[in-house]
This record gives structure tokens, C-alpha cells and sequence, in this order.
């Protein structure tokens, strides 16, 4: 009777000769991860997005976790020899998974998290991996077994043996996992509520089976180019799968390059174009001559590119228009302030088409500033515009009415690609803008008399490039060039300067004349806390991805989710603070929610303060950290026109393709 019992029974399926438990331990892995996809993060996610996140962490997930499996079963083969029995190679394997676990939480404490260093960063992951894949590998290797015995215990015949375990011991992981963390899901995540999980689950599975038949496809294709080259050239039908792959691998890259180049040239092409906003020849019509593209002006309007001429055309008049475009009301800076204006405001902006190199970029902008009259100026404003050359609107309009017109801005362009295309340009823009900031301290050294004041304004990449001017130089850098006060809003996370001044305690960075603020409030709290004024400010939204995102959450939990997160805070208005408890880094999920966190911050919508939107923020803060004092009732109007301005502008500016942003 055991005899004929033992016939009956089907081995485990990891048990065959040969079969390899990767792909399910993969499984195993996927599963237990698929759970925390679903967690909320800084913004809410359709079900497109959180589709994205799931079939993007999960697949990687499993694909990782495979490979890994692979390395860890080849080590039991190596250890009990190719002779051995499918179930000793079993127990083997299950041994070696096991063994795994404790060397990876070894490896972690070994290796304790440190900011910016990437090659820790690695090994930490391959640790995380190889704990994660041998607990998985080894409690789907007990589950197994366990269901062997029971089916042979209720002469099953197999079938409960054939039940796939990998999804269900993965979910039971995810579920201790969520019991013994319990605690720290005390409070949700505000107004980001989990989205639709049928409709993500479809989503999600449709991404997967995307990745897995191409997979499939080149693994057929390779396989089947292995077979017939081995058939006609020396070599074994492995080395040529080999070959296959890598050939598969060069010709994906060329293809993608070459549509990377297509769109990138069709992109420039659209920022570069000379559309008409309103009319032809506006530019001498609608420009002032302080400003770059106006009559008189030694920069070519069409070389300007779109967000150059957009903003050139969104200049602040001192006083009242005789006559003015339809639908566009009086906002003068003298009927606005409610007093004359000091001065017409200059706004110097050179396009990338405007000169060839960045030395004669920089040479054409001193030019003009000489001829606007920039030096002869209280308020000297050096700005860096974000990726297609966008400078922000809000900020040079708000600048003008505090300033009375007494101001200057210079910009110079250093790509036409959005920022997210730009950020292999934030070398080269560095580079012009120190040229360029250079130049202007040795022209103002040189200047008889009274000189202006020195600002930095920059939004989002561009606040990125014009940090990057004093990477490694600290806040004593911007001492040493000259730099009066400094204004940065959505600055990324990826800035070095910026992680730079606000971690540990560099020689060269004056703590108290730096400040990272979520909102005013929290700005003047600081202000009468520390009892002076910060000098250069970085507004960043808790709220705002692009403030969050960089490649090292894939290995690392980063500062704003650890153990000195800022916490929730009441706030009447505006962005909220903190970041909720609820919160907590997931390696691979976490990068995936953060990207789409990134994207989802980049949403045009409502005036107002919000995410990666600073622009209800900035009179304020203008006024503040800049010293443009104006009563309340001119920072009332001034806010109340700044509104009236952008839905004039978005009317007005409609009509050029992609020109909001």
C-alpha cells in the first residue's frame, strides 16, 4: 500500500530535475510587494497612474528577485554537486535561501545608510534583494513541502501538490508584514485617497503582460537565432543566445535613440518657432525698449525663441497704455501701487538662437544690459529660466510693481527642451550662468558711484542651474560673488548645492542665512525665531514631487520620510505641511509613486499654491527675503492683479502651442 501511494504521488515542482524555482519565487516577491503599491504617497493617483506604479514595482520586483533566485540555486548546485537527488538539490536550495536571509540583514547593518553615496546604496539593495529573495525562496520552498505531505496525508493523488503557492505565501508575507507595521498607519494621507483598485489591477496587468511578451519575444528570437547560427558557425548554441541577447540589446538601443533624437528635434523645433501672439510685428508694437526684443533692442526677436518672446511680451507698463490689446485692462505699475513709477523695469532675455556660443551669449546680454540702463537700477535680478526658457510670469510682474519699476532682470536660455528633457543641460547652463554672473561683479567693480543690489531668482531646473553656480562653494559663495539675497521655489531634489547647505556642517555654509520653508507663515516664524531675516530662501511645497524625486529612492530611504520628516501641520491656506506618518519608504515602489508624484505636481491648474504651483507664494516672499516693502493694501492688489494677469496671459497666450508653462 505505501508503495503503490508513493507511485501515485506528483513531486513538488520545484523538486524535478532541472526546474529552476526562479520565476516563482519572483512571484512570490511581486506578490508580497503588489500591496504597498496601493499606499498613498504626496498627491493622488488615477488608475492609470497607479496601474503604472504596480506593473512597474512588481515586474521589477520579479525580475530582480528572479535573477537573484538564479544566483542562490546555482550555489546549492555548486555545494552538493550536479549527481545529487532532485530532492536533496531541493533541500539544498531551501538551505541556501534560508541562509541568505541572515547574511542580507548583516550585510544592512554593515553598511548603514549614508547620503549621497550611490555604490552603498547599491549594496545595500543587493543586500535588501538577496534577504528579501532568500525569505521568499525558503518559505515557498517550506510551503511546498508542507503541501506535499498533506496531500500525501489525504491521498490527494497530487492535486493539492499542484496548487501554485507563490501568490498566496507572497500575500500572507505582505500581510504579516502590514500587521507588525500597523503602528505606523495611524494617520491617511490627505487628499491623496487610493484610487479605483479594479481599474489599476487592469492597468497594472496590462503593463506586465506588455513587459513579459517582450520578454517573451526576445527570448524566443534569441533562442531561435542561437539554433541556426550554431547550426552553421563553430560554437555552442549557448554562446550564440548570448550573442542574441546582446544583439537584441544594441539594436533596442539604437532604435531608441534614434526615436529620442526625432522627438527631441521636433520639440526644439516647436519652443524655437515664431508664432505670433498677437499680431505680426508686436514686438514693436507691444515691447518696451528696456526690454530684450523691443525697438532699439540689440537682440533679434526671433532668435528669442517662444518663452522669450512671451515673456518679453508680459512686461509690466509703468504707467497706463494710451491704447492696449483688446480685453486687456489697465495694470500699470502707477495705477496698481497707487503712486508714480520710479522707473521703466528692464528685461533682458538672450535665446540660444540669439548667438552662436555661450561666450557670445553672455557678451550679447552685458551689451543690452548697458543699453536698457540695468546697472543704473536699485534691483539687479539674475534669473534662470526653467528648461524651454520659461521664466516665470508671476514673479518678474510681481518684482516690477514692488519695485516700482526700479528693477532689472537678466535670463539667458540654455535649452528648448522641457526641464524633465533638460537635466543633461545643467552642466552647460551652470557654466553660462557663472560666465554671465561673473561678468556683471566685474562690470559693477569697475562702475563708479552707486551700484545696484544683487538677487537670484530661479523655478524649478532653474533653480537647479543657477545653485549649481556655487556647488561646493556653500552660502559663502554667494557672499563672495556679490549676491545680495537669493529666492529659489520647486527647487529639485537632485541639486547638489541645495543638499549641500541644508545637511551636516560645511565650513562654508552660514546655517541662519538659509532657509527651506513650505509656506510664509512658516518663513516668518523662522524670521522672528531666529531674529534676522534669512538671505536666501528655498521655498519648497511638502506636497511638491519635484521636490522629492531622484533615482536614489530606489536604494535609499531619503531624509523626507525618515525620522526627521517634517511633520502635518495646520494651515489655514495654501500648500499643506508635513508629510504624513503614513508614509514610509518601499524599495522600487517608492521611486515609482515618487515619479509619478513628480508628474502629477507639473499639473497646470487653478492661481494658487499648491505642489509645483508657487505662484500665489511669491509676492510675499518677493517682498520679504528681496526687501521691497509695500503696505498691505498694495501686496492685496498686487496679489489680486497678479491673478487677473495670469487668466489674461493663459487667454491671450492660448494660441501658441504649449506655452503655458
Amino acid at each position: 500500500m505505501p508503495r503503490s501511494r508513493s507511485r501515485s504521488v506528483r513531486p513538488a515542482r520545484g523538486s524535478l530535475p532541472g526546474t529552476s524555482t526562479a520565476a516563482d519565487v519572483g512571484l512570490v516577491v511581486a506578490a508580497a510587494t503588489a500591496p504597498g503599491t496601493f499606499a498613498p504617497s504626496l498627491s493622488h493617483r488615477s488608475a492609470v497612474d497607479q496601474g503604472l506604479v504596480t506593473g512597474l514595482a512588481t515586474g521589477l520586483h520579479h525580475l530582480l528577485t528572479a535573477g537573484a533566485q538564479d544566483a542562490l540555486e546555482t550555489t546549492a548546485r555548486f555545494l552538493v554537486g550536479g549527481a545529487a537527488s532532485p530532492s536533496r538539490q531541493r533541500a539544498t536550495t531551501i538551505a541556501v535561501d534560508a541562509a541568505a536571509v541572515p547574511l542580507g540583514l548583516a550585510a544592512l547593518k554593515a553598511f548603514p545608510p549614508r547620503p549621497d553615496d550611490p555604490l552603498r546604496g547599491v549594496v545595500r539593495q543587493a543586500a535588501w534583494r538577496l534577504g528579501a529573495t532568500g525569505l521568499g525562496g525558503a518559505l515557498l520552498g517550506g510551503a511546498e513541502i508542507g503541501a506535499q505531505a498533506l496531500d500525501d496525508r489525504l491521498r490527494l493523488h497530487g492535486r493539492l501538490a499542484a496548487v501554485p503557492l507563490a501568490v498566496p505565501v507572497g500575500l500572507g508575507i505582505a500581510y504579516v508584514v502590514d500587521r507588525l507595521r500597523s503602528e505606523e498607519h495611524a494617520e491617511a494621507t490627505d487628499g491623496a485617497e487610493a484610487p479605483p483598485p479594479l481599474s489599476s489591477l487592469g492597468v497594472a496587468a496590462g503593463v506586465v503582460g506588455c513587459l513579459a511578451g517582450v520578454a517573451y519575444g526576445e527570448h524566443a528570437l534569441a533562442d531561435l537565432a542561437a539554433r541556426r547560427l550554431a547550426a552553421v558557425l563553430p560554437g555552442p548554441p549557448e554562446l550564440w543566445r548570448l550573442a542574441g541577447h546582446a544583439g537584441f540589446l544594441v539594436g533596442l538601443g539604437a532604435g531608441a535613440t534614434s526615436l529620442w533624437h526625432r522627438a527631441m528635434r521636433r520639440i526644439e523645433a516647436m519652443t524655437a518657432a515664431d508664432v505670433p501672439v498677437i499680431e505680426a510685428g508686436e514686438a514693436d508694437r507691444w515691447v518696451p525698449s528696456t526690454v530684450s526684443g523691443g525697438p532699439g533692442s540689440l537682440v533679434s526677436w526671433a532668435g528669442m525663441g517662444r518663452d522669450g518672446r512671451l515673456h518679453a511680451l508680459a512686461s509690466v507698463r509703468p504707467q497706463p497704455l494710451a491704447t492696449r490689446p483688446d480685453g486687456v485692462p489697465d495694470l500699470s505699475i502707477e495705477t496698481v501701487m497707487g503712486t508714480p513709477a520710479r522707473g521703466a523695469p528692464v528685461q533682458v532675455y538672450v535665446g540660444l538662437d540669439n548667438a552662436p556660443t555661450p561666450r557670445a551669449r553672455v557678451d550679447l546680454a552685458m551689451a543690452e544690459l548697458e543699453r536698457t540702463g540695468a546697472f543704473d537700477r536699485s534691483l539687479l535680478v539674475l534669473v534662470s529660466p526653467t528648461g524651454t526658457g520659461y521664466v516665470n510670469y508671476v514673479a518678474v510682474a510681481a518684482l516690477q510693481y514692488l519695485a516700482l519699476g526700479d528693477v532689472a532682470t537678466v535670463a539667458l536660455q540654455y535649452s528648448r527642451r522641457p526641464s524633465p528633457l533638460s537635466l543633461g543641460m545643467v552642466p552647460g547652463a551652470r557654466e553660462q550662468n557663472r560666465l554671465l554672473w561673473l561678468r556683471i561683479l566685474q562690470r559693477l567693480r569697475d562702475r563708479p558711484g552707486p551700484r545696484p543690489r544683487i538677487a537670484v531668482f530661479g523655478e524649478s531646473l532653474g533653480a537647479h542651474t543657477s545653485q549649481d553656480v556655487f556647488l561646493h562653494w556653500g552660502t559663502l559663495g554667494l557672499d563672495a560673488m556679490g549676491i545680495d539675497r537669493a529666492l529659489w521655489i520647486g527647487t529639485p531634489y537632485g541639486s547638489g548645492w541645495m543638499r549641500q547647505v541644508t545637511r551636516g556642517n560645511r565650513l562654508d555654509v552660514d546655517a541662519d542665512a538659509v532657509a527651506v520653508v513650505n509656506d510664509h507663515e512658516q518663513f516668518v516664524a523662522l524670521r522672528e525665531e531666529r531674529g534676522s531675516p534669512p538671505r536666501f530662501v528655498l521655498v519648497s511645497h511638502d506636497n511638491d514631487g519635484v521636490t522629492k524625486f531622484g533615482q536614489d529612492l530606489l536604494w535609499y530611504p531619503p531624509d523626507w520620510l525618515g525620522p526627521s520628516r517634517p511633520r502635518p501641520e495646520p494651515v489655514a491656506a495654501g500648500s499643506p505641511r508635513g508629510i504624513p506618518p503614513a508614509m514610509r519608504w518601499r524599495p522600487v515602489t517608492t521611486f515609482f509613486q515618487s515619479l509619478i508624484d513628480m508628474k502629477n505636481a507639473q499639473t497646470s491648474g487653478a492661481f494658487g499654491a499648491w505642489q509645483h504651483d508657487y505662484r500665489a507664494d511669491l509676492p510675499r516672499f518677493l517682498s520679504d527675503v528681496f526687501g521691497l516693502p509695500a503696505s498691505p493694501e498694495q501686496l492685496l492688489r498686487i496679489e489680486e492683479t497678479l491673478q487677473v494677469r495670469e487668466t489674461v496671459r493663459e487667454r491671450l497666450f492660448a494660441v501658441v502651442p504649449g506655452a503655458v508653462g
